[in-house]
């Protein structure tokens, strides 16, 4: 059986005024507080192709994650640092890496491959990638065990409203499409990222606005999305609350964000044919009930079968447990 055994988080690690200077420092909090650790599981934001499935962490595997530290700049150098940590402090202990990116490998050509000269995938590896893989499989699974259906049978969409929002249609128990791209930018409008806009607005703003790339790029991804249109914030309980108080500019925000989520559900549904269920999860879908009824609310009219509708919690770090567990077993 599973049983949570300590749970926490330390945030702002190695930031002026933190108190906890680098990760190592931090791992040694953790194990004051637990012991007897077997092996180590870790979130890695991106992966590209180099992973399909959680792997088994050896010299081979980081040198293909520092490969990949390009691509997710902010992100996989902070995870490194905390497998390089554990290496050091958990000597023999094994550890494994779970992607974001890699329940997305499942992705067909016509779904990831952009619009771009084919050379820029070829040699570049610029292509949609998707992220909240981990949250999406792990409310796949439980999807489907509440459906009393196997996950190879199975039809979802689901629907991680967090800060970050993305959705994902799963057919068969395995991605086929999803709304994040080749960054978390892509899709749907997110608490401060834009999510979808003409790219030649980005050379507007470079060119004609003289904005520096760097600031465009700052823009798009921390004072867009909600905390654009609102004017006020990225937490959708304070747009609700200003919106009920009249602030129409918090109205736009919630019918933009409600209606981006709709149209993606409406063209995955189109794409999946026959759909079990429509899956919400992350915060803004288990503490919103409002925003959920919006996106569902008359959604299905014209399906002579209706999919269910769903709000399972995810636990993210319960799919890494799992997953590392699952490695370790057949290793």
């Amino acid at each position: 059986g599973e049983r949570l055994l300590a749970k926490g988080a330390i945030e702002r690690i190695g930031e002026k005024g933190a108190s906890v200077k680098d990760h190592r420092q931090g791992l040694e909090i953790v194990l004051k507080k637990v012991d007897g650790v077997q092996a180590v599981g870790h979130r890695l934001v991106h992966g590209a192709e180099a992973f399909r499935e959680p792997a088994l962490i050896d010299r081979k595997v980081i040198r293909k994650i520092k490969a990949c530290c390009g691509l997710a700049p902010l992100h996989n150098p902070a995870n490194l640092a905390g497998i390089l940590a554990c290496s050091d402090i958990l000597k023999g202990v094994p550890q494994v890496g779970v992607f974001d990116t890699a329940y997305h490998q499942t992705l067909p050509p016509k779904a990831f491959i952009y619009g771009l000269p084919y050379s820029f995938y070829r040699k570049d590896k610029i292509r949609r990638y998707g992220f909240h893989g981990t949250s999406h499989h792990y409310v796949a699974w439980e999807a489907a065990k509440k459906l009393k259906k196997n996950i190879a049978r199975v039809n979802l969409i689901t629907c991680h409203l967090g800060n970050g929002c993305s959705i994902t249609a799963i057919k068969n128990g395995k991605s086929i499409d999803t709304s994040m791209g080749f960054t978390p930018l892509e899709g749907l409008l997110m608490g401060s990222r834009c999510g979808d806009i003409d790219p030649a607005a980005v050379t507007y703003l470079i060119e004609r606005k003289k904005i520096s790339p760097a600031d465009v790029d700052r823009l798009l991804n921390q004072e867009s999305g909600l905390k654009g249109i609102s004017g006020i914030s990225n937490d959708m309980r304070k747009i609700l609350q200003s919106a009920d108080m009249g602030n129409q500019r918090c109205k736009l925000a919630i019918e933009m964000f409600v209606y981006r989520i709709r149209k993606y559900i409406s063209a995955y549904l189109g794409i999946l044919g026959k759909t079990d269920a429509v899956v919400f999860t992350a915060g803004i879908s288990e503490n919103q009930p409002r925003i959920v009824k919006g996106i569902t609310d008359g959604l299905f009219n014209n399906l002579k079968i209706k999919p269910k509708i769903m709000v399972i919690p995810t636990d993210e770090e319960l799919m890494i447990a799992r997953q590392t567990y699952q490695l370790l077993k057949r290793a």
